[in-house]
This record gives structure tokens, C-alpha cells and sequence, in this order.
């Protein structure tokens, strides 16, 4: 059976959508199938994995609408192993849409469970907010992973996402957890990146990943070429820290 992990910070900027890109296609480097969803209305993942998000048949939106089933709105990308399901603005209505549905909570969780056989991984790039569609996403998730920039602001809002989470595990999903907290934009010349870890440390009781993801400008080029810094620059210290993180995760799960 495949693990959901929804890849959710309720606070923008903090490497959000670059992790769950880079994190999917260093899993499925390592031989792991991997479905990526993207059911963040500004379709960042989506453009970053090449894909034409303006120029969409089928996509997240029409999938949670019940407009097209899961297998149409699956595609293929450059990375093998990996597939995606797409999204776009028109995303972005759909929350008004959802309002009147029947457990509308659940909606991603029931196309979810039909194909979570199907995959060793499916990772899910929420929305930088608590919407319906993050909801939606943790409510289908088995867990957590959060990223968290390296600056003076770490914390901040990261209480309420555990509250968010407690929440979700206690009304509508009681399996779901965090699996850990990776560190973005880690940079070794300062002692800010390191005071923040340290500071996450001592304030929460949370699993945190060894690997932290450097700031490295190749990293932040390689959406705009659509492509998973794995593909762009293989060798870069970005691509190392993503697949070492998808090692620790990989680790973690048996």
C-alpha cells in the first residue's frame, strides 16, 4: 500500500512546492512509483515538472469536480517513475463550488484511496494557506511534511499548523501525523541557519529531518526550466540534499 504525504506550510516562500518537486523525483530516482498532485490553484509544481498548466484537458479542478476519474487526469513526466496530476487558476473557484457537496472534506481522500495501491509514494503540494483544499489534502493524507525556512520567523504560524493538524486527526482523519520538519534555505556562511534549527529544537516535540535543503541558486533556476533539480544539475548541492532527504524518508518507513 502507497503513503500520502501532504506537503503543507500555512506561511508562503518556505520551499513548499520546491520540496514536494525535488522531494517526489529523488523517491522516484531511488525506483519508487510516485504520483505527484498538485492541489495548489497557482500550479507551480505543475509548470516546474514541465507540464503546460494553461493548456490542460483534465486536471486537479475537474477530478475533485467529478468531471473526468482519476486515470484521465494523470500524466506523465520527464522523470521516470514519476506521474502528476496538474493543476491551474481555475482551481481557485473551486472551493466556492465544494461548499454545497456532500462531505466535501472528503472528496480528495475517495479518488485517493482508488489508486493509492498503486504507488509507493503519492505526494500532495497543498495551497500556502488553511483552505478547503488543504483540508481536503490532509484529510487524505497519512502524514505530514512541513517545510521551514531558515530565518528569525520559523515559528511563526508553524503552532497553529500543529494545532491544524491535531485538529484534522481528531474530526476527519485520525491516522494522520507529521513525519518531520525539513529546514529550507539553509545557509552555511551565516549563524542564523543554525540558531533557527536550534531554536525549532528545544520549542517543539517534533521529528526533524537530519538533512537540511541549502540555499542554492540552482535549485531556485531549475522550475522556470521544468525541471526537478535531479535532471537540471545533478550535481549540485541541491539535488544532493533532495536525495538525501528522500533516503531518510525512505529509511523512516520500514
Amino acid at each position: 500500500m502507497g503513503k500520502i504525504i501532504a506537503i503543507t506550510n500555512q506561511k508562503g516562500g518556505v520551499g513548499k512546492t520546491t520540496t514536494a518537486i525535488n522531494l517526489s523525483a529523488a523517491l522516484a530516482e531511488r525506483r519508487k512509483n510516485v504520483l505527484l498532485i498538485d492541489i495548489d490553484p497557482q500550479g507551480n509544481a505543475t509548470s516546474g515538472l514541465g507540464i503546460d498548466k494553461n493548456n490542460l484537458e483534465n486536471s486537479i479542478y475537474e477530478l475533485l469536480l467529478g468531471d473526468c476519474s482519476v486515470k484521465d487526469c494523470i500524466y506523465d513526466t520527464a522523470v521516470k517513475g514519476l506521474k502528476i496530476i496538474p493543476s491551474n487558476i481555475n482551481l481557485s473557484g473551486a472551493e466556492i463550488e465544494l461548499v454545497e457537496m456532500d462531505k466535501k472534506e472528503y472528496l480528495l481522500k475517495k479518488r485517493t484511496d482508488r489508486i493509492k495501491s498503486n504507488y509507493d509514494y503519492i505526494i500532495i503540494d497543498c495551497p500556502p494557506s488553511l483552505s478547503m483544499l488543504t483540508i481536503d489534502a490532509l484529510t487524505a493524507a497519512d502524514s505530514v511534511i512541513v517545510p521551514i525556512q531558515c530565518e528569525y520567523y520559523a515559528l511563526e504560524g508553524l503552532t497553529q499548523l500543529i494545532k491544524t493538524v491535531d485538529l484534522i486527526r481528531e474530526r476527519l482523519n485520525d491516522d494522520l501525523h507529521i513525519e518531520g520538519i525539513v529546514f529550507t534555505m539553509f545557509d552555511t556562511r551565516t549563524n542564523l541557519s543554525s540558531q533557527v534549527v536550534d531554536t525549532v529544537k528545544k520549542n517543539l516535540n517534533q521529528n526533524i529531518y537530519d538533512t537540511a535543503i541549502p540555499r542554492n541558486v540552482r535549485l531556485a533556476e531549475a522550475p522556470s526550466y521544468g525541471m526537478p533539480i535531479t535532471l537540471y544539475d545533478t550535481r549540485s548541492s541541491g539535488a544532493v540534499a533532495y536525495r538525501n532527504l528522500a533516503k531518510e524518508i525512505i529509511r523512516k518507513r520500514r
